[in-house]
């Protein structure tokens, strides 16, 4: 989530310009900005104000002109805040998760829904998203290699020089620590009801969400 936000905050930093520009600065503003029924429906649909979302809004056209990120576009964005480790596979699942309706790219209002959920949503709606990031083929569980995927590629992106002791099975040990505890029947699949169970009455699973959270 860090990496999302910081990429909203380096576009707002470099938006701002010499006070002789300020008029055009507010025009620009008014213009891209002009969306009052989408805006208002957003507002009522998210956790944000009509201002932020037009803060938001005028970021997304500057980075994204066309109004939607592809998914080249959006892994580009996502190696800037991971220089030392492979973020392209983490990039890949992230968009996805916030493409809902898998049209191959995303737009402003699949950005800022997702955003609102993330920053701003009850425990139950983040992990709901994050049961979703997890569930790649969108058939409404997540097995093993599914989680495995995920997993690996959150250490790939964080690179050899956040975890420099770092063991290749290392990832594969904790997949295999946490997918026990959480599939509680034993049917090698975990559900959405297995998944917010075992988050939420087991702190050492929570405190790895909240962990891998910080890289979205």
């Amino acid at each position: 989530m860090g990496a999302v936000m910081g990429t909203f905050s380096s576009l707002q930093t470099k938006q701002r310009r010499p006070s002789k520009d300020k008029i055009e600065d507010e025009l620009e503003m008014t213009m891209v900005c002009h969306r009052p029924e989408g805006l208002e429906q957003l507002e009522a649909q998210t956790n944000f104000t009509k201002r932020e979302l037009q803060v938001l809004y005028r970021g997304f056209k500057n980075e994204c002109p066309s109004g939607v990120v592809n998914e080249e576009t959006f892994k580009q964005i996502y190696a800037q805040f991971f220089p030392h480790g492979d973020a392209s596979t983490y990039a890949h699942y992230l968009f996805h998760a916030f493409d809902t309706t898998q049209t191959g790219s995303v737009k402003f209002e699949d950005f800022v829904t997702a955003l609102s959920i993330l920053l701003r949503g009850t425990v139950h709606e983040k992990l709901r998203w994050t049961f979703n990031l997890y569930d790649i083929n969108k058939d409404g569980y997540i097995n093993k290699e599914e989680m495995m995927d995920i997993v690996k590629a959150i250490y790939d992106m964080m690179g050899k020089y956040t975890y420099p002791v770092l063991r290749e099975d290392t990832p594969r040990q904790h997949v295999d620590v946490f997918f026990q505890k959480m599939d509680k029947n034993k049917d090698g699949i975990v559900t959405l009801d297995e998944f917010l169970e075992s988050c939420q009455e087991d702190d050492n699973i929570m405190r790895s969400l909240q962990l891998f959270q910080n890289v979205m």
